[in-house]
């Protein structure tokens, strides 16, 4: 049996990154910040920080692939910037669709009856939990389907 590890979740924006965690054994996402996009190298700096303060080893990040499946290029640049972070993290990554998580993410806000200021400085976080919770549930499947 895999040894259980935590998992980061990642939701890359072009002005902010949003950031969960898992718990130990893989069951649930837990949101824990949000990184103001400042340069490259300050980005990276963060998520390292957070990488060693919780011990994460393994990244997945949000896809935001348009509503018809189809990758625009913001897909791309969200690859291209999330191998550069696992490189220098030494992570394995993974990618999950994020089609409409903030959706969900910002229905969940209103129907909590969070102000708009409030929701906007949240969002991300919640949109990067529900990112690792889809991960982590998708994982969780497969592993009841390969039970004999």
């Amino acid at each position: 049996m895999k040894k259980p590890v935590k998992i980061m979740g990642l939701d890359i924006g072009d002005k902010t990154i949003g950031v969960a965690t898992s718990d130990l054994m893989g069951w649930t996402a837990q949101g824990l910040e949000v990184i103001r996009r400042s340069s490259k190298q300050k980005d990276i700096s963060c998520l390292l920080a957070i990488v060693e303060k919780h011990q994460i080893k393994q990244l997945v990040v949000g896809l935001p692939k348009n509503m018809n499946g189809t990758s625009g290029p913001q897909v791309k640049k969200v690859q291209k910037f999330s191998q550069e972070i696992a490189a220098v993290l030494k992570l394995p990554l993974a990618f999950w669709d994020e089609r409409l998580t903030t959706v969900a993410a910002e229905k969940m806000l209103l129907e909590a009856d969070v102000s708009r200021k409030k929701r906007k400085k949240v969002i991300d976080k919640i949109a990067a939990t529900f990112i690792l919770q889809g991960y982590l549930d998708s994982k969780s499947q497969q592993l009841q389907k390969a039970k004999p």
